[in-house]
């Protein structure tokens, strides 16, 4: 098992590979490239970054057989995909915010499978190949618009709507990991990857022959239980998976005003 981190060092966003308490800083931008430079970090004394800057996130809804369906929603015959742009992504310990056009929001606990190499077209057999390992990702959705829009694009696409973290596990089996989640430590979710409907495999497949992935995009999962908890201001928001650790972040209310502008005719 190996654990990958990015960091800031000065003015350069740097790669390291987690050896203990230290961190060996890496050279090279995708996995394929990564070298040991020579350099050491207390990790410690690292403020860590989300561990990919994905070109997009693929998400997957409905994704877990523990997921008590809403009035009128049936299972999907394949996979129920959505995406969130890459200015949503926060980083670990940065602060979710409740922006001022959304009012209502909720979080989803899911596990990221994050790309290590390019995927087009690309084999279920072979889906494994692909794979750089995995993270901890945070859904964040404004449920008030989710519920107005027919599309969900605006409730799930706003900056800081999907933190993501502490790092990157590879070498590990991720069919049967327990996700958790609390909300100022109470406990809201409790599920585990053996119960995913579509497999990482599959997943992996199925979206690389619709879209071509990038190294350090990432594959949302779905979430235990198939919906969001609800989340406040100044709540605290921890997510755990099991052999890949812990992701902390707090709600803060955004200091800017918002109100709809006069449609032009």
């Amino acid at each position: 098992m190996e654990r990958y981190v990015r960091f800031n060092n000065g003015n350069k966003i740097c790669f390291g590979l987690v050896k203990g308490d230290r961190v060996a800083e890496l050279s090279g931008e995708e996995p394929a490239d990564f070298k040991e430079s020579g350099i050491e970090h207390e990790l410690s004394a690292l403020k860590l970054l989300a561990p990919c800057h994905p070109t997009k996130a693929v998400c997957v809804g409905l994704n877990y057989k523990d997921t008590v369906l809403e009035p009128g929603a049936q299972w999907p015959k394949e996979p129920l995909l959505f995406i969130k742009p890459s200015t949503s992504v926060a980083n670990p310990g940065d602060d979710i915010i409740k922006w001022a056009m959304a009012e209502e929001l909720a979080f989803e606990a899911e596990l990221a499978v994050v790309i290590g190499k390019k995927a087009h077209l690309v084999s279920e057999a072979e889906a494994r190949d692909y794979i750089w390992g995995y993270t901890i990702a945070n859904d964040v959705t404004a449920k008030d618009l989710q519920k107005a829009d027919i599309l969900w694009t605006r409730a799930k696409s706003f900056d800081t709507f999907l933190p993501l973290g502490p790092w990157i596990v590879s070498g590990i089996n991720a069919d049967n990991l327990m996700i958790t989640s609390s909300v100022n430590g109470q406990e809201k979710q409790k599920g585990t990857t053996a119960d995913l409907i579509f497999g990482i495999e599959y997943l992996v497949s199925f979206i690389s022959h619709i879209t071509t992935l990038l190294p350090g995009d990432i594959i949302l999962t779905g979430t235990p239980g198939g919906y969001g908890s609800s989340l406040d201001v100044n709540d605290k928001v921890e997510i755990e998976i099991s052999e890949i650790g812990k992701l902390v972040n707090t709600c803060k209310v955004s200091s800017e005003s918002w109100s709809l502008a006069p449609r032009h005719k």
